[in-house]
């Protein structure tokens, strides 16, 4: 690993792949372990912050301009916006089903975005696997596929009494 490439980046570039690591590395946590505690609350609220910034610092990076000086990042970004939004409001008002679901989708939106980030001749993936960029995206795609499976086939747990 070798952090040098975003080093000479931006500013913007910096902060955008921090909030997103910070992200990354919490969403597991929060989609794994006990809900509603204490902990719950305070990690949902990091996480929903750096996926915040994450998305709005998107607006900031101008690397991609596929549609005059748009990218279709800019799009993932206002759903992951929108879904962050909902999931707050439905938190608060008790609606634990429909703030899972946009949970899941905003954490769906940015594993999605991640390994994307991964591929060859990419910022991230000169970061995470200089000199073997193919092979490193190639492990990264097939792990994210099989632990996407796993979660959609995983058994329910019956609501506690």
């Amino acid at each position: 690993m070798d952090f040098t490439p975003l080093f000479n980046e931006s500013a913007v570039i910096q902060f955008h792949a921090a909030c997103a690591m910070l992200s990354l590395c919490l969403a597991p946590i929060m989609l794994w372990r006990r809900k509603g505690d204490r902990l719950h609350k305070i990690l949902g609220r990091v996480w929903v912050l750096g996926m915040a910034l994450t998305a709005l610092s998107s607006f900031a990076i101008q690397d991609i301009r596929l549609i005059g000086p748009f990218s279709p990042i800019y799009g993932l970004s206002l759903l992951t916006l929108y879904s962050l939004f909902n999931a707050v409001r439905y938190a608060r008002a008790g609606n634990i089903e429909a703030h899972k679901s946009s949970i899941l989708g905003a954490a769906e939106g940015l594993i999605g975005a991640g390994v994307f980030t991964l591929l060859p001749d990419r910022l991230m993936s000169r970061v995470f696997f200089k000199g073997i960029e193919v092979e490193g995206f190639a492990v990264v795609l097939g792990v994210s596929a099989v632990l996407f499976i796993a979660w959609r086939i995983r058994p329910k747990r019956a609501p506690s009494v």
